[in-house]
């Protein structure tokens, strides 16, 4: 009997526990309390528990009621999402939105703006992967991933679409007790070479035979950021990083700031782009996520 239930009578079940009488929830409900009262019957019947102690003057929640009164609530509320979400499809939302995230980028400004996504589309379940170099376009190529915030790969591959989002600063790096950190005057570039440079490596084909500011013969190559931070902080090598990883670490004295001949400090940004499928472009969630981030990295890169 427990299949033939339906929503009216598990939704009249809830109305009568938050009006707190059959009555009340009948004027809720805009229904006769004849009405309201057969369906919780119904559903008692088709349950084999009492939801109800009657004998008072107001209906009281039966242990057993009690007990059912979340389950009830969670079958509302995920019937309810599942209608929204149909909606939102059928308007031309997006079911998913994934996006793949170069490692440079702040963090805090994905989390700034995945925030208010969640509050503007709540049915979109968001998806973040982080990669480098050719692993932020890949998941884009094969359809992983519907958007992508792109960096350190100037050259596109056919069919991939792409937008400014603003530039990361960029600082190059060693510890402390690095012999390069004792500097005072810039880097001459020959002197660099004599010391090992820590390189993040693309995982992919993408880049192939490209190298994006390698300036020492010696390298080390290291396919994960927060590997070659901790290498760095261990004095394992110098090399570049997001100013934002290292911001901390420079103002607290683990890593010291390297000024290189002929670089300017102007020079050490790194432009970063949202990539997609020129066939696939985004839908009104990732318009919208374009936007925003657009925004916060702005706002991220002022200050303001």
């Amino acid at each position: 009997m427990v299949d033939g239930l339906s929503l009216d009578q598990v939704r009249t079940f809830i109305a009568a526990v938050d009006e707190g009488s059959f009555s009340a929830a009948a004027r809720k409900l805009g229904r006769a309390q004849s009405a309201v009262s057969e369906l919780v019957r119904a559903l008692e019947h088709q349950l084999g528990v009492e939801l109800f102690d009657r004998t008072g003057r107001y209906p009281q929640l039966t242990p057993a009621g009690s007990m059912l009164l979340a389950g009830a609530r969670e079958v509302v509320a995920k019937v309810d999402a599942f209608k929204s979400q149909a909606k939102g499809m059928a308007s031309g939302l997006e079911p998913e939105l994934s996006v793949v995230i170069d490692v440079f980028f702040p963090i805090s400004v994905i989390a700034e703006a995945a925030r208010e996504f969640l509050e503007q589309f709540p049915t979109v379940p968001l998806r973040l992967f982080v990669e480098v170099l050719g692993g932020t376009v890949l998941p884009i190529l094969d359809r992983r991933a519907h958007l992508g915030i792109v960096g350190t790969l100037p050259v596109m591959p056919p069919g991939i679409s792409t937008e400014p989002l603003g530039a990361v600063d960029f600082e190059v790096v060693a510890a402390a007790n690095h012999p390069l950190a004792a500097f005072d005057a810039p880097i001459p570039r020959g002197e660099l070479s004599n010391h090992i440079q820590l390189v993040l490596t693309d995982r992919t084909e993408l880049s192939q035979g490209r190298e994006f500011g390698v300036l020492s013969s010696q390298t080390w190559r290291l396919a994960d950021l927060f590997a070659k931070h901790t290498f760095l902080l261990n004095g394992l090598g110098w090399g570049g990083m997001p100013g934002h990883a290292v911001r901390a670490d420079i103002e607290e004295g683990r890593l010291s700031r390297l000024r290189i001949e002929g670089v300017a400090a102007s020079d050490l940004k790194l432009p970063m782009s949202i990539a997609y499928r020129a066939d696939d472009p985004p839908g009104p969630a990732g318009r919208w996520l374009i936007q925003r981030l657009g925004k916060c990295a702005h706002h991220h890169q002022t200050g303001s």
